[in-house]
């Protein structure tokens, strides 16, 4: 005899159910897409460094960044890690591989994708 949880729906694709405490329960998406506009600063030459940036709806206790994209290439200039910092706060390690700074492209919208625990 299969029982529905009180207060849940129907799930859709890729969504968990999540109890919330007090008998009920919520879907939740475990993989959440976020879509940023992103201005970094300029990277020094032959150097990586973290940079931290506005990611809004990013969580530190639950999220982990499991890829960033950036929307064009800019010879010698990579994304080498990132991580969440912070609520609301992605750092991003940019790597430099020439002998001059390379500033990324101003306003670009990035990819994250984030597991959420």
């Amino acid at each position: 005899d299969l029982h529905e949880t009180k207060g849940a729906s129907a799930a859709t694709a890729d969504q968990l159910l999540v109890a919330v405490g007090d008998g009920t329960a919520t879907f939740r998406s475990r993989l959440v897409k976020y879509s940023p506009s992103l201005t970094p600063a300029a990277v020094s030459a032959n150097t990586s460094a973290e940079q931290t940036l506005t990611v809004t709806g990013l969580v530190l206790s639950t999220d982990k960044i499991i890829g960033v994209s950036k929307p064009t290439a800019q010879a010698g200039l990579a994304i080498v890690g990132w991580r969440v910092s912070g609520n609301n706060t992605i750092g991003i390690t940019f790597g430099n591989f020439t002998a001059s700074p390379i500033t990324p492209t101003a306003a670009e919208t990035y990819t994250v994708i984030v597991y959420r625990a």
